[in-house]
């Protein structure tokens, strides 16, 4: 069992860029070699990177600053951002005849989580890379200052992640964080107080991915697997031998929506054998137009959050991605405590109470972690359009929560099949030209601009497989 048991630690510290050309230049080599053998992901397809080309030309003449908002579907989307900037962008530019002056990079921002489950090497590495720190349950007054210095003075442009982290669907888009779009008016203001004359852009960025080949066989061992693991006692039936993979994902559909009712049943009866949450019987059949299993699932999310919050003494309010937030930083407040700093040293026996405490935060924090998991199914994804992505989608979230639920690891996830990369750089929208609204109404301001950038991202999802060269 490999369940996340914290003792108690000093607090959190932020992760300051470091950059270090040597470090950049040793990734940038070894990348291919990463995606070849370690990635799922063996191909790119670039559409629009002409876009991207003209502002690394305008920022590197200091004509014009910019933040990359890139989608974050995958643990596979920074190994792609990396590749479209270091390999396809200097290709295409010259390919334009507009070879760039130098190297394109970005800086970034990454949540100072990351580390604590990847290792403290990778806080190492994404700070010789140019990234910033930041705690997302808070005001991280250290990271958001970074931030915005970064995005005003870096060497290189800025690139974040709007949805704040993976959501495991590449054709939903979770809400967007306002802070993207702050950072964006931010840099206006710096600009303008420094006399510089840049315009500020913020340019979108979508990410899916598409498998080369429909990877059924290993779809239907792995469905097999975890009905297996769930209890559900039954031979299945072969996958069959059909070209038409509609076909295929009829027959195999009952199978997962199964899967997911029989999650369900358990993870309800958990709840309430054990923390005596209750759930009302609700007769479908008399409301034809409710979804049964996104009614069931919503209702179970909301009852792991009352559980962690009533832990924790929060009282639920705002989205569930900002209820996540809370509970996760309430987490880390009574694991990463600031009386546990070198000069403020504990008895053993206080010590050995702070590891207590801590154990048991990192344990109702779980109950998050599995509504992170859900944060964007719907009930209806698969069924909606029964495509072999959004079947692999779907089933390797049930694998992730039955994989956290006997206390391991869910990374790295098992490759299904190879995949191609889509990514579509959208038009740069101007925060320069939003200032005069920001100066008048701030909150109206980043909240219109912040709803643009998710308009522009949803318009980049192509509902269909393109057609790869």
């Amino acid at each position: 069992m490999t369940s996340m048991l914290h003792g108690a630690q000093p607090p959190l510290e932020f992760l300051p860029p470091e950059f270090d050309p040597k470090v950049l230049w040793a990734t940038k080599t070894l990348l291919p070699l990463w995606l070849r053998w370690k990635s799922s992901v063996k191909k790119l397809d670039i559409q629009g990177a002409e876009v991207l080309v003209d502002l690394f030309h305008q920022f590197q003449a200091g004509d014009a600053r910019f933040l990359i908002a890139f989608r974050h579907p995958s643990p596979d989307d920074a190994y792609c951002l990396m590749n479209l900037l270091w390999h396809q962008l200097p290709a295409v530019s010259r390919k334009l005849g507009k070879p760039l002056p130098r190297s394109p990079h970005v800086h970034f921002i990454y949540d100072r989580g990351i580390p604590l489950w990847a290792g403290d090497g990778v806080g190492w590495f994404y700070s010789r890379l140019g990234g910033t720190s930041i705690q997302r349950g808070k005001v991280d007054r250290q990271g958001l200052k970074s931030a915005r210095r970064l995005f005003a003075q870096g060497q290189f442009p800025l690139a974040a992640a709007p949805e704040g982290a993976n959501n495991g669907h590449t054709e939903i888009i979770s809400p967007f964080e306002p802070g993207i779009a702050q950072f964006g008016f931010w840099c206006v203001d710096d600009l303008q107080k420094a006399q510089r004359s840049e315009k500020v852009f913020i340019v979108p960025l979508g990410i899916q991915y598409f498998y080369q080949d429909a990877p059924w066989g290993a779809l239907t061992k792995l469905l097999t697997t975890l009905e297996a693991e769930l209890g559900i006692a039954k031979t299945p039936a072969a996958v069959p031998p059909a070209s038409d993979p509609t076909v295929i994902a009829a027959a195999l559909y009952p199978r997962l929506l199964q899967l997911g009712y029989r999650l369900l049943e358990i993870m309800e009866s958990y709840y309430t054998d054990f923390f005596q949450v209750a759930f009302d019987e609700v007769d479908f059949s008399t409301q034809p137009g409710e979804n049964e299993l996104a009614f069931r699932l919503n209702r179970l999310l909301n009852s792991a959050l009352q559980v962690a919050e009533s832990f924790f003494h929060i009282v639920p309010k705002g989205s569930v991605i900002d209820r996540c937030r809370k509970i996760e930083q309430a987490g880390w407040d009574w694991i990463y405590r600031e009386d546990l700093k070198a000069d403020h040293p504990l008895s053993a026996v206080e010590h050995g109470l702070a590891d207590r405490v801590a154990e048991e935060a990192a344990l109702r924090m779980w109950h998050m972690r599995l509504v992170e998991s859900f944060v964007a199914v719907t009930g209806t994804y698969v069924k909606e359009k029964p495509t072999v992505e959004r079947f692999a989608e779907t089933l390797l979230l049930v694998r992730d929560t039955v994989v956290r639920i006997k206390g391991e690891n869910p990374f790295p996830r098992p490759a299904l099949g190879h995949q191609i990369a889509y990514l579509s750089v959208g038009q740069p929208l101007s925060v320069s030209d939003r200032w005069p609204a920001y100066k008048d109404s701030r909150r109206q301001a980043i909240t219109d601009l912040t709803a643009d950038l998710q308009t522009s991202m949803q318009a980049l999802i192509t509902p269909r497989k393109p057609s790869f060269p």
